[in-house]
């Protein structure tokens, strides 16, 4: 294929994004990006980073030259220097002033009112670690925005970078989108903040065959949407899946604002990251919800999400993704258009040579503040799994393409065919030996003189017997295979094919609207209450330690009590309660009464073992 004909290609279905008002940073020309850039190296043992190639000769052709550097030494671009405070304050009264009220981000109902104290108690962990570990200084998103909008007033550009890859008889086209500054955490109220910000939404196609398009030609088959901790098959949509948007030939993606992670559907998203230190207290809850909806039955009837039922939500930090697709849009017959894109690949030296940071070293030991690395890489230097296995990434690599599909079926049918002739050849032939041994054995019986020849007969029929039932159970299996595959390929003659959704386990579903609507009073006592507990024992300790163990239950339970009054689940509270206080009175009785209730139980079960076989007797 000529570079022209991939150009066409990704022009063909380059995806249509809507953005949230409210949105700073689109898509920037990767060029311009670097020569506004300055490169960085932070040495282990060096308190300071080092500037190696000031922005005013750092270009993409320099940022791939060969550096020879010490073990743990970090290459990083630095976008924008930091405010001074006038800066700072200008930038504050300009947004203040000139900013279209029409465009300014509005926050949804509380999110903290969503989850329950767990999460709560995780999310102010967190925000207290921010103190103390490394992030981004807070000007840095206002000094990425100057910057940015400087790039843009000299040409207003909107850039992706595509790559096109052919593989196991897919075509894949990779869109990937830079982002200057992902600022989560300070512009919506979000996990991190970090300069620069790879994107990648991947549509993947089929050859057509003879007969469907006169010529040949593609068929989109699949798309796929890097979106935060999903993965697989999660990612991906069929290209007649009603969830997925289409413009003509051109996918819909709804971006998260400051994350830009990427969606099907508008909505807000709540994202639940899991901290890993607490994943073995998040899997003990667990356990427990799952005994008492499968053994006890209880809770069973509560509505869940089909692709995770009954799941656990403690113990993760809660966020909200804003996707709803009311600001700037780009694409094909949008307010804006994309650029001729970039195709690159593993030959470009920027892409393969630069294993370094695309924005600032933050240091941080969580790394969600650090920039990422480039398409190719993850942040440590590997190389990312959407690179080096684009069809895998999205699960894809269990999947034949629709074109290919019937003649891999009419293939292993061969195949299963030619094993079950085999197999019937076997079992006759081994029957036979069996049968032989069996007379021989017979013959062999009551002649005291021929013991050991007997029992070798005996242990040869023994072996030999268990493979034939091996063989038999396999013949057995292959003829339902058979069937399944015969059923298989008459749906795939007819055009039929599995339901759009039915590899989906995990999808990223818009809050319900009814979530949405969270009382201000639930949402102010969501925002207070951890803080308002904490204060509250600490008040119980220094004003009455006398009673500080009942005093500590009484401002727990009364904090259970209030938070179920809110979410109207008092009933629920009381059956748990319940079922607690009896698990702990068993308990408490069997460590009790244990020689008791050994004795009983034995004499329980000594007369049910009775009373079974007289009843035998007297029928």
């Amino acid at each position: 294929m000529t570079q022209r004909t991939d150009l066409a290609l990704l022009r063909r279905f380059e995806p249509i994004i809507y953005y949230t008002r409210g949105e700073q940073f689109f898509p920037i020309d990767v060029a311009r990006y670097v020569d506004t850039c300055n490169l960085w190296v932070k040495r282990p043992n060096h308190a300071q980073a080092e500037c190696l190639v000031p922005s005013q000769i750092l270009t993409l052709d320099t940022l791939a030259q060969p550096r020879l550097d010490r073990f743990g030494s970090v290459y990083y671009l630095r976008f924008a220097d930091p405010l001074t405070a006038g800066e700072l304050a200008s930038y504050k009264i300009q947004n203040i002033t000139q900013k279209d009220p029409q465009q300014k981000f509005h926050a949804g109902g509380g999110r903290l009112a969503r989850v329950g104290y767990p999460s709560r108690l995780v999310h102010a962990l967190f925000q207290l670690s921010l103190l103390a570990r490394g992030r981004v200084p807070g000007d840095a998103a206002a000094a990425a925005s100057i910057t940015y909008n400087a790039i843009q007033a000299e040409q207003e550009t909107y850039h992706y970078c595509g790559r096109i890859v052919r593989e196991n008889g897919w075509i894949v086209l990779q869109y990937w989108f830079l982002y200057a500054f992902n600022n989560w955490r300070s512009g919506f109220y979000g996990m991190n903040d970090h300069e620069a910000d790879w994107e990648m939404v991947a549509v993947y196609l089929s050859e057509a065959s003879e007969g469907q398009i006169v010529g040949g030609d593609v068929i989109p088959e699949w798309v796929a949407y890097a979106s935060h901790d999903f993965s697989g098959d999660d990612l991906r949509r069929r290209w007649d899946d009603p969830e997925l948007e289409k413009v003509g030939e051109h996918p819909v993606v709804y971006a998260a604002a400051g994350s830009h992670a990427s969606y099907y559907q508008p909505g807000e998203y709540l994202v639940e990251v899991e901290v890993p230190a607490f994943t073995p207290a998040r899997r003990v809850f667990e356990m427990v919800q799952t005994f008492l909806q499968k053994k006890l039955r209880q809770f069973t009837d509560e509505e869940q999400p089909a692709e995770e039922p009954q799941s656990v939500n403690m113990f993760r930090l809660p966020f909200v993704d804003y996707a709803r697709g009311d600001g700037l849009s780009i694409g094909p017959e949008q307010e804006k258009c994309w650029a001729p894109p970039y195709l690159i690949n593993a030959s470009l030296p920027w892409v393969a040579q630069y294993r370094g940071l695309w924005g600032r070293f933050i240091s941080d030991p969580l790394a969600g503040e650090n920039a990422p690395a480039g398409p190719m890489y993850n942040r440590n230097g590997s190389v990312r799994r959407a690179w080096y296995d684009p069809i895998g990434w999205a699960g894809l690599d269990k999947v034949p393409p629709h074109n290919q599909a019937a003649r891999l079926v009419q293939s292993q049918y061969a195949d299963l065919a030619v094993r079950q002739a085999e197999l019937l050849e076997k079992i006759e032939d081994k029957s036979d030996l069996l049968t032989g041994l069996g007379v021989e054995a017979a013959a062999l019986r009551h002649q005291p003189h021929l013991e050991e020849i007997f029992k070798a007969h005996q242990e040869q029929i023994k072996v030999l017997a268990k493979e034939v039932d091996q063989l038999r159970a396999e013949l057995a299996k292959n003829r339902a295979l058979q069937e399944a595959f015969e059923l298989y390929a008459d749906r795939l003659q007819r055009g039929e094919f599995d339901p759009a959704r039915t590899h989906i386990r995990r999808a990223a579903t818009p809050i319900p609207e009814s979530d949405l609507q969270v009382g201000r009073l639930m949402e102010i006592w969501a925002a207070v209450s951890i803080g308002l507990m904490l204060i509250s024992l600490v008040g119980l300790i220094f004003l009455a330690p006398q009673v500080w163990f009942v005093g500590i239950i009484s401002i727990v339970l009364l904090f259970i009590v209030i938070e179920s009054t809110f979410r109207r689940s008092l009933d629920r509270l009381v059956t748990r309660v319940t079922y607690s206080l009896a698990f702990f009175a068993a308990l408490v009785l069997v460590f009790d009464y244990f020689p008791h209730l050994l004795v009983l139980i034995a004499l329980v079960t000594g007369g049910y073992m009775m009373w079974e076989n007289l009843r035998e007797l007297w029928s």
